[in-house]
């Protein structure tokens, strides 16, 4: 094979050291210290491998290797360098680390293509600190706005534009991040698969041609404190008992949708939090998830239809906050083809596949072609310490990743 699967086991390992909570999984938060050392080692490998590097306004890390067609749309590879708090050390960083390699190939090999290359990593993605995610992709496609970025705030209360003044970037150059749908070819992502299937399967690539929809959004629920001994049960605004309803169905919602729709409250937060006080305030997440977005929509109006209900049940306020919500995307026909015939060529087994979780592909869906490689999952284990992709499975999606990147700059 044309890449070198010590390099790539190098980079992994290096990358797992910038880290908040070592020996406890990996937690590498966006515009932290962590992420700037990280940051510091990409755009050192990226220089090593001939590129031109730069950042945009929101954060990203680009190394360009220019074309013979200076001014043409550029084919990006890559994918995010910022981590879930305590998860793995393969959910992101196998993407940034695809198109490392990828670089270090093309110049090995004397490449010039014709249409200029860019090797990207994104943060927060995960939205581990700030919430909602796909920050890089969403700024890329130009739907991250100046009044967004004070919005949103991590658990001490600091705003993304606080943190990107901060560590050096001006939030009021945010729309300057955004591309147009001409200066971008393709986008190949190349990902952790998350799940067992490719594993059970005894597949080495999983072939993406569907990314579910996903919605998340925060719920924020304001009754009153009273005593919870001498407050008569009829005179209470309890903030949990409108919230228990939806709690209780959100399952059940999903179930009902069908189409393998998948709903989850993942944080929930009830204040003052004191045994003999009623709960005056709460907050959860809704995630909703499906392939078909009537389905993500039925649970959608479910919920909320049914928060709205008991909020007035109980008297109590209520606020619905939005993070995210996208589409059901279908990945290009023509990336797919290129896809399965490169892994006939190399041997590699491989399988066609929906993906169940979300990433910066369904984002840059919506203004360039995209193409999404997936690699197995040791036991299909992710978002922990035990996340694990053996080395040689990571190369072969890293090998089917510089194929078609030749195939697209050309």
């Amino acid at each position: 094979m044309k890449t070198k699967v010590e390099r790539i086991k190098k980079d992994i390992e290096k990358l797992s050291k910038f880290n908040s909570t070592p020996g406890r999984g990996l937690t590498r938060f966006s515009f932290t210290n962590e992420d700037r050392k990280a940051r510091e080692y990409i755009k050192s490998e990226m220089k090593k491998a001939g590129l031109k590097v730069y950042e945009d306004a929101a954060g990203t890390i680009f190394g360009r290797l220019e074309g013979e067609f200076e001014n043409g749309p550029v084919v990006m590879l890559g994918s995010h360098f910022d981590s879930v708090k305590n998860g793995g050390n393969f959910d992101g960083p196998a993407g940034v680390v695809m198109g490392l390699e990828v670089a270090r190939v093309f110049k090995e090999n004397n490449i010039k293509p014709k249409y200029p290359v860019e090797f990207i990593a994104m943060i927060e993605e995960e939205g581990g600190r700030f919430g909602g995610g796909l920050f890089g992709s969403r700024a890329i496609t130009g739907q991250v706005t100046r009044e967004s970025l004070n919005k949103f705030k991590d658990k001490e209360g600091i705003s993304i534009a606080q943190a990107m003044k901060n560590f050096g970037f001006d939030p009021d150059k945010i729309n300057e991040a955004k591309r147009e749908s001409k200066d971008i070819k393709a986008f190949i992502e190349l990902h952790i698969e998350q799940g067992p299937v490719l594993e059970k399967s005894n597949m080495d690539i999983g072939i993406v041609d569907y990314i579910v929809g996903i919605e998340e959004f925060e719920v924020v629920i304001k009754g009153r404190p009273d005593h919870a001994g001498t407050t008569p049960m009829n005179m209470r605004s309890n903030a949990l008992d409108a919230a228990a309803p939806v709690i209780a169905k959100i399952s059940e919602f999903a179930i009902e949708a069908g189409e393998d729709t998948v709903a989850t409250i993942g944080v929930l937060n009830v204040g003052p939090g004191a045994a003999n006080i009623v709960p005056s305030e709460v907050r959860f997440t809704v995630d909703i998830r499906s392939k078909k977005e009537e389905c993500k929509k039925q649970v959608h109006d479910k919920v909320v239809n049914l928060l709205k209900k008991s909020a007035g049940k109980t008297n109590c306020d209520l606020e619905i906050i939005q993070k995210i919500d996208v589409a059901p995307v279908k990945l290009d026909e023509g990336i797919v083809e290129d896809f399965s015939t490169i892994c006939n060529k190399l041997g590699f087994k491989k399988k066609t596949m929906i993906s169940g979780a979300g990433h910066d592909a369904m984002i840059i869906a919506s203004i360039a072609k995209v193409g999404l490689i997936f690699v197995p999952s040791k036991d299909g284990r992710s978002h922990c310490p035990e996340e694990w992709t053996d080395y040689e499975d990571l190369q072969k999606g890293i090998e089917l990743a510089y194929y078609e990147a030749l195939n697209l700059s050309e």
